[in-house]
């Protein structure tokens, strides 16, 4: 006998999520699927900052001050946290519209710009929301069926609208947005320190064991190999690490992001003012930095259960509530072999097979008055 068992398979909401994004750790880390450029980024910090302690912060520490290795690594944990927080978080991405929500919006739009005939382009699909005084577009998502907030656009590399969009960043692996954006921030600044620091105590090195050992001496030569070959990483990381670090303290003083930027959305011919900004550098760049972080509207690790049924055989036990069935059986009755559970049916007071034989009719024989009845009725 095969029974039918409903099994509940608890699935987490990462798993459905759209978008050409990469989870780990039961959907605690976010990351773009391309990753390459971020393990690059990761090689070329542990590798420098590797071979600065292993070699030159040992002989600086002895010879100038035991402080040097102590800022270096400060500034090397520093670096890697931030790169990590900006890199496995979820930098804003906005959920796309359920079925329900997205005809309704479809619905909107339909009695708003009605019927467009056939042959004719139908109109751009904008509302217009003010903001300090300012008239801002929000522009309609055909991916995601949704009207995107101000300041918000869809990376077309993770296929997500991302809230206060800034840039897809290929060298962090992730996309930087209004929940990320600070920490991003505070990972180039503190590289671009790191870096610096670490080209300016190798030239010292390069100077100290030259001047002590001699230029000419087969172990001078052999001990700054390695720190030439970190001086050229430093220089040719100083000018586009330092460079973007520039680019975004300026954003950050402006209150705009990357995208804004490029697009000249408040420096193109229409000169139209940044509604976002407070007219003060410190008022923006605490709002940037400083400002609430707001929680991520995914719901990554939010549960969604699925129902699984499967069939499993097995025998029907014979308890003290199952009878065999008699020799003769009738039509209705169950076969031998077959379990029967005991069902409580209730008897009837009267039946006709308990009726005394004068008192008992054959099918279609209708029911005759007894004399005592008559007699009543009289």
């Amino acid at each position: 006998m095969s029974v039918m068992v409903a099994r509940k398979k608890v699935v987490r909401k990462w798993e459905k999520l759209p978008g050409r994004n990469t989870f780990c750790c039961d959907g605690r880390i976010m990351m773009a699927r391309q990753k390459g450029i971020f393990y690059l980024t990761l090689f070329l910090i542990l590798g420098t900052c590797a071979l600065f302690f292993a070699f030159e912060c040992r002989y600086l520490a002895v010879q100038l001050s035991p402080a040097i290795p102590v800022f270096a690594a400060v500034l090397f944990l520093f670096a890697m946290a931030t790169l990590l927080r900006t890199s496995f978080s979820d930098p804003g991405v906005i959920p796309r519209a359920l079925p329900d929500e997205a005809a309704f919006i479809e619905m909107e739009i339909e009695a708003t710009n009605g019927t467009v005939p056939q042959g004719q382009r139908p109109p751009p699909r904008i509302k217009n929301f003010q903001i300090n005084n300012q008239i801002v577009k929000l522009k309609y998502c055909y991916t995601c069926k949704i009207f995107r907030p101000p300041r918000a656009s869809h990376c077309s590399i993770c296929d997500n609208c991302v809230e206060r969009f800034d840039h897809h960043c290929p060298w962090v692996g992730n996309c930087v947005g209004k929940r990320n954006y600070r920490y991003f921030y505070l990972f180039i600044l503190s590289l671009s320190l790191l870096t610096i620091y670490i080209f300016t105590f190798n030239i010292v090195y390069v100077a100290l064991i030259t001047g002590e050992l001699g230029l000419l001496s087969s172990r001078s030569q052999s001990l700054t190999v390695l720190t030439v070959l970190e001086v050229l990483i430093c220089f040719f990381t100083l000018w586009s690490v330092v460079g973007l670090t520039g680019f975004h303290t300026f954003l950050v003083a402006l209150n705009q992001t990357t995208n804004e930027d490029i697009k000249g959305s408040w420096t193109g011919k229409n000169r139209v003012q940044n509604p976002y900004s407070h007219g003060n550098i410190v008022k923006n760049c605490c709002e940037v930095l400083c400002g609430p972080l707001p929680p991520s509207v995914l719901d990554r690790r939010g549960i969604l259960q699925q129902e699984e049924s499967t069939a499993q055989e097995g025998s029907c036990p014979r308890g003290p509530s199952t009878q065999e069935p008699p020799a003769t059986q009738g039509p209705g009755q169950a076969q031998e072999g077959h379990c029967v559970p005991s069902l409580q049916v209730p008897a009837p007071s009267v039946s006709d097979t308990e009726m005394p034989e004068e008192k008992q009719r054959t099918p279609g024989e209708l029911p005759v008055p007894s004399l005592d009845a008559g007699r009543a009725e009289h």
